[in-house]
């Protein structure tokens, strides 16, 4: 796959950068942050983000921030969300043991630490279908700009990609705007020339086994594991299009590599002008990924709502033969499905939606025709530029915990999931 590494982490491949002992940092300035796990759960990789402007920055020196803990570093990286050109927050991730409470030391250096890269963010396009692939970082597709209509594929596996340490997924930028999920057997990011040819061309070389794993989940026309639809009165709109639509619904579409590092990477979304039902929305979404779970969160905002519109957000049920187990947990639902989900039923699969208890209306199954088919949506009532979070997850029997296989297992690990992500971490600075 193509890499595109921003300025933002400096990474380098593998070998995590351990400073032994406060002196490695003589002559900086240190801060004091307190960071407690306020649950009674021991916590995995639990994400946490401090805002820039809560701390004690100068800017003149143009140093990078590394939280210490017992003479070790956390790994961590900033990240540039809002895309001025100056970092607004430190992003890290680290365990708790139950109600653990870390007295760390905000460190400043001269030159990022290097920390072994857990997360990525990919995107190859290009122009036309005699012209190799070229990394990129952004794209804006207007309404003719598709699949069927340009009469080839544009992007390297249909649009973006992004993984983890344990997971990958693709967000078919094509006008389709369905999620797919590649199941890996190792935790190392997978190679930049998935789906490219020796001759830089687009090529389908994914739905073959690989030392890394494969694509491994079927989409058809459903919106995949994490998509989203409208409900609009009782006409369900899908975003986007079927790949033999010419014509897209989305008047244009920008995306956005907003970051990539060793411990996050960020995807942003915007599509202007979503004709629905008759009407035109303006939607903003956000994917992040960090290491640890077998899963992305995504964020969704609209712009536009009437008022008789319901967010419809999507778990493909293709090859699913058993019922769909719904489970409260924490502040969350989570929709679960555990059968032989792969390609021709071929491996066993678990993959879950959890979605936030409040605003949830229940769920409904898609038609067996229609923009959008083969799933079960999570209903949501929805407030303009109200924005709404949830989780998609996905493992699969080869992945690297081989336990996944169970269907009780998989149940368990998504909803003690759900309650780690529920679970609050304090942020105390000590200026």
């Amino acid at each position: 796959m193509m890499h595109n590494k921003l300025n933002l982490c400096l990474p380098a491949a593998f070998i995590a950068l351990l400073f032994v002992g406060c002196k490695t940092y003589k002559n900086t300035t240190e801060t004091g942050i307190v960071l407690t796990n306020n649950s009674s759960l021991e916590l995995t990789d639990k994400p946490i983000s401090i805002a820039k402007k809560l701390l004690p920055v100068k800017e003149n020196l143009n140093n990078y921030p590394v939280l210490v803990y017992k003479n070790d570093t956390i790994p961590s990286q900033v990240n540039d969300l809002d895309g001025d050109g100056k970092w607004d927050e430190l992003f890290l991730v680290t365990n708790f043991s139950a109600n653990e409470k870390k007295n760390t030391q905000l460190v400043w250096v001269k030159k990022a630490p290097k920390f072994t890269i857990r997360t990525s963010a990919r995107f190859g396009k290009r122009e036309a279908e005699n012209e190799p692939l070229q990394p990129a970082t952004e794209e804006t597709v207007n309404a003719n700009q598709v699949y069927k209509k340009l009469g080839f594929q544009k992007y390297q596996t249909d649009g973006p990609s992004w993984e983890n340490d344990k997971v990958g997924f693709r967000h078919y930028l094509d006008g389709r705007n369905a999620k797919d999920v590649f199941g890996k057997k190792i935790p190392a990011i997978t190679p930049e020339n998935v789906g490219i040819s020796s001759k830089g061309a687009v090529e389908d070389n994914y739905h073959v086994m690989y030392d890394w794993g494969r694509d491994v989940f079927p989409v058809g026309n459903s919106a995949g594991l994490g998509g989203y639809a409208l409900l609009v009165g009782n006409e369900i709109n899908r975003l986007g299009i079927l790949g033999t639509d010419t014509l897209n619904n989305i008047e244009r579409t920008t995306f956005k590599i907003v970051s990539e590092g060793p411990e996050n990477s960020v995807l942003s979304y915007d599509y202007h002008n979503w004709n629905a039902s008759g009407n035109k929305y303006q939607v903003k979404e956000i994917t992040s990924i960090w290491p640890g779970m077998y899963g992305f969160k995504n964020t969704v905002s609209l712009d536009g709502l009437k008022g008789n519109e319901m967010l419809l957000i999507a778990l493909s049920n293709i090859n699913n033969q058993k019922p769909l187990n719904v489970v409260e947990a924490g502040n969350f639902v989570c929709l679960i499905q555990h059968d032989n989900l792969g390609y021709n039923r071929e491996w066993i699969m678990g993959t879950a939606i959890i979605v936030p208890k409040k605003g949830y209306n229940g769920y409904m199954e898609a038609p067996k025709t229609g923009q959008i088919t083969n799933s079960y949506l999570a209903k949501f009532k929805v407030e303009n530029n109200e924005p709404i979070s949830y989780y998609a997850i996905a493992a699969w029997e080869l992945s690297a915990d081989k336990n996944f296989k169970d269907a009780n297992y998989f149940t368990n690990y998504v909803t003690n999931l759900a309650k780690q992500l529920a679970a609050e971490i304090t942020v105390i600075i000590k200026k």
